[in-house]
């Protein structure tokens, strides 16, 4: 997590605080009356690029851009960080979905105040923002910078099992997110975070202390919009590139990982909080901050492919974006009927199949979900979320089955997830079925079903309902150490709800178990949930 490497570390022109929040706040109304701009005339592209698969109804090259700036993006916090991720299954990518405005925006979301957003799902993680604003030689609009910013954490969380405490994984988001994008390729990373001026300057102040000490944090959080993040920012921005500093931030985190409690690491690395406290508040009102500019000769965009997208993919993208957000029961049955009109329409095209396949297994339309998953395969038996969704509907239906009809239920639910197996390797939903298909029958799973939940809950952190279902075999395993570790990161997050609380209570219940002990947790009670906390939007 911390810049390894500072190349080309440069001070950059930095407004005073109460400039940057006149610019703010113009930049608001700017964005305000952009909102009922008319959109250019443009058509549905998929860009397919190492990392992303981008959806977006706007013109080929703002495309390209945009697909550009996010693998440059993902290169840049590889060189900064010195940490490499494993190169994800062409299905576990991160799928992007450019919506709109901000009224598409609300209208997805459900809340006006988000202005985008992001799912992650081992095999199906998924992030929606608004319309594509290239901004070279300068910020990206919000809602980039909150995709810029979800992430970074789906990055740093992909290449680093470490449990950080909340200030540092927020901070380190923000720093990331800041980046910005030069005309010659080049990018600017830990540029200052200009989006969160306006919490410096209006929101309820959060002292150091609180940062390092989530218990004082918790006791005097107001209940409206305070600097969490955008203090945990400037910390880690000052920490980062302080010289008189250096090396702070190393030994915090050495302290954290040999078990040392949050607030004595910090006062034992960082010394007088007061002191640190007023360095922070006079970083904040500096008129030049330091800066790393990677030129393109130190970043990688590998192969990036742009597709039209057919006039049926193209009509049924609406609904699918809808799909993949989530729907319930009475949206389900609505979509149905709007995805069959677009199938009537296109009754041989694979990608409107696929898309009607899933609407179908939302609305608990299983016997109609397989037969639009078959047609789309019969036209192109590559489409991955065709097989997906028949396995899906399959193991619904197996899981009514009565008797001795059941085994065969479930081998036959297996069949689609190991066709996609062979296709990609490396898809985390075939080594999970693969698993459930032992455990959902009444059988012990075998030594190649557990390694095949291991092996998924290593390709994909991200997902956190799995991290527990995965933690849980482990410890029946005995494998304590293992299940630490992946549980650890689960616990450490604010944002993670039910699956952070089971995470906390799971971690709670090992604690004294000697390494090689199977440990069986299935009478823990249920958790309280912990909301979740959405990132908030300047104010």
């Amino acid at each position: 997590m911390l810049p390894h490497r500072t190349a080309n570390a440069e001070p950059v022109p930095r407004g005073r605080l109460a400039m940057i929040c006149a610019l703010f706040r113009l930049a608001l109304a700017a964005l305000a009356l952009g909102a009922f701009a008319a959109p250019a005339a443009a058509e549905w592209y998929e860009a397919s690029t190492e990392h992303f698969v981008i959806y977006a109804d706007d013109k080929a090259a703002d495309i390209r851009t945009f697909s550009e700036n996010l693998e440059r993006y993902h290169s840049a916090m590889v060189f900064v960080t010195g940490r490499k991720a494993e190169t994800p299954s062409p299905s576990n990518r991160v799928v992007i979905y450019v919506v709109g405005g901000e009224k598409a925006m609300r209208s997805l979301s459900g809340d006006r105040k988000i202005g985008g957003f992001y799912i992650p799902r081992a095999g199906g993680s998924r992030a929606f923002v608004q319309d594509i604003r290239n901004q070279q030689n300068g910020y990206p609009d919000f809602s980039t910078i909150i995709l810029l910013h979800e992430y970074a954490h789906h990055f740093l969380l992909s290449s680093s099992r470490f449990a950080k405490p909340r200030w540092f994984d927020e901070g380190a988001a923000e720093f990331f997110a800041s980046a910005s994008f030069e005309r010659d390729g080049s990018v600017w990373v830990g540029r200052p975070a200009d989006h969160r001026a306006g919490d410096l300057a209006f929101a309820d102040p959060v002292h150091v202390r609180e940062l390092l000490d989530p218990a004082l944090y918790e006791e005097k959080k107001v209940k409206g919009y305070d600097t969490f993040y955008a203090k945990s920012w400037l910390l880690y921005h000052y920490l980062t590139f302080n010289e008189a500093r250096q090396g702070q931030l190393s030994t915090y985190l050495a302290s954290l990982y040999k078990g040392m409690e949050q607030k004595a690491a910090g006062e034992a690395a960082f010394g007088d909080l007061d002191k640190l406290e007023r360095e922070l508040k006079a970083y904040a009102r500096a008129s030049r901050m330091t800066a790393i500019k990677l030129t393109p000769d130190k970043l990688s965009i590998g192969t990036i492919t742009l597709r039209p997208l057919s006039a049926g993919e193209a009509a049924m993208m609406p609904l699918q974006i809808r799909s993949q957000r989530g729907v319930g029961a009475e949206e389900a049955a609505v979509l149905l009927a709007e995805a069959r009109a677009v199938a009537a329409k296109f009754p041989e095209d694979p990608g409107v199949l696929t898309a009607l396949a899933e609407a179908e297994y939302d609305a608990g339309n299983d016997a109609e979900a397989i037969a639009a998953a078959d047609a789309a395969l019969a036209r192109d038996p590559a489409r991955a979320n065709a097989y997906v969704q028949k396995g899906y509907a399959l193991f619904r239906q197996a899981s009514e089955a009565d008797g001795d009809k059941r085994g065969a239920a479930y081998s036959a639910a297996l069949k689609p997830f190991v066709a996609l197996n062979k296709l990609e390797n490396d898809h985390p939903l075939p080594l999970i079925y693969f698993y459930r298909a032992q455990v959902e029958r009444g059988a012990e799973p075998n030594e190649n079903a557990r390694a095949a939940l291991e092996r998924a809950a290593v390709l994909a952190p991200f997902d956190h309902g799995l991290q527990i279902n995965a933690g849980m075999m482990l410890l029946g395993e005995g494998k304590i150490t293992f299940a630490r570790s992946i549980l650890a990161p689960v616990a450490a997050n604010p944002q993670g709800g039910w699956a952070a609380a089971r995470a906390k209570q799971m971690i709670a219940a090992m604690a004294d178990a000697p390494e090689g002990t199977p440990l069986l947790l299935g009478n823990l009670p249920e958790p309280v949930e912990v909301p979740e906390v959405e990132l908030p939007g300047p104010e």
